[in-house]
């Protein structure tokens, strides 16, 4: 299993980024796939997920409508549309998988992490 997050940067308070979390080793469409961010020093926070067959999104409360996650099962890949990003948005993000034995399911179970990407809001 391989993810492999990009897209992070440096943007302006209020601006717009896209993360991308490519994935390999398995079988992408019996998956959700979840964003995860972390603060230095913190526990992992999640942000977002979907599921395996693209109908369900969900967020954590803190989003408030500005991040839009989907999915492309041809491709692979899962993005994190953010827009509207706020000084706490600073974190590293991670996109992740659930356990082998959630097939279809949400577990969240963090099993599987990517590299993670680092988003940096500031002026």
């Amino acid at each position: 299993v391989q993810l492999q997050a990009f897209g992070g940067g440096l943007v302006q308070p209020g601006g717009s980024l896209r993360l991308s979390c490519v994935a390999s080793g398995f079988n992408f469409n019996n998956y959700w796939i979840y964003w995860v961010r972390q603060y230095p020093g913190k526990e992992p926070e999640w942000v977002a997920c979907i599921n395996h067959d693209n109908t369900d999104r969900f967020y954590g409360d803190f989003v408030k409508g500005r991040f839009t996650i989907s999915r492309d099962n041809a491709e692979k890949t899962v993005y994190l549309q953010m827009d509207n990003l706020k000084s706490e948005d600073t974190a590293l993000y991670y996109c992740v998988r659930d356990s082998d034995d959630c097939v279809g399911l949400g577990c969240y179970e963090y099993e599987y992490w990517g590299q993670g990407t680092q988003v940096t809001v500031s002026s």
